[in-house]
């Protein structure tokens, strides 16, 4: 006699994973003021022009690791849509001793607030340290937009991750030169220079400089 063969068992469709779009649990409103530094050195970004230099640094006691946060850094810098695209800038991470044009920080909303104050950006709404910020040489990303986004994203179901890119790209667009700009019309992706994080009036969520590997810019504060 033949054995039978074993009966075969289509594999049952795995769910796709949520979307996941605010962190759980409390986070840090204050931490040491310090921070530390993620010191590997990243590849070079972009296809041609001008090599701007970065660190990028968490504060100590926000809960968040330094290595991830470059990471994601990078992930929202390397796009395809990021500010490289324009082929005349090239971003590249440095270790926290070297010397940079700029550095991004995660800090908590406290330290965030103070940052930015010395700056000369207040980014506080009702009171309390809200947005995140560019001071002179500083990309300052509030640790509360970074783990809970905003209401309005939330509320239209917009990933995480994408708020993440947004205001690392918006951030970094500062330091770049560029302002603030607003909604072309309702329905259209907002301009990566708009205030995304305060509203979106009538646009849709969008965390890229350029499309479709055309700069996409809205009309001027």
């Amino acid at each position: 006699p033949t054995p039978s063969s074993p009966p075969s068992v289509s594999p049952s469709p795995s769910a796709p994973p949520p979307v996941v779009l605010r962190l759980p649990g409390p986070v840090p409103s204050a931490g040491s003021g310090r921070f530390a530094h993620d010191d590997r050195t990243g590849p070079v970004l972009g296809r041609a022009g001008t090599v701007q230099r970065y660190r990028v640094a968490v504060e100590s006691g926000s809960g968040e690791d330094a290595g991830e946060f470059a990471r994601l850094v990078q992930v929202a810098l390397t796009g395809p849509g990021s500010w490289v695209d324009s082929g005349r800038l090239r971003l590249r991470q440095v270790p926290g001793q070297a010397d940079a044009h700029f550095t991004v920080y995660l800090a908590t909303a406290r330290t965030a607030g103070r940052m930015c104050a010395q700056g000369g950006v207040d980014i506080r709404i009702d009171g309390r340290p809200y947005t995140s910020c560019r001071a002179p040489g500083k990309v300052i990303i509030n640790l509360d937009r970074w783990r809970l986004s905003v209401p309005h994203f939330v509320s239209a179901k917009v990933p995480l991750s994408v708020y993440r890119t947004y205001v690392v790209n918006h951030e970094v667009g500062h330091q770049l030169g560029h302002r603030h700009e607003r909604c072309p019309g309702k329905g259209r992706p907002a301009p990566v220079m708009m205030q995304q994080t305060l509203f979106l009036n009538g646009c849709v969520a969008n965390p890229w400089p350029y499309l479709d590997g055309r700069r996409y810019a809205g009309p001027p504060l």
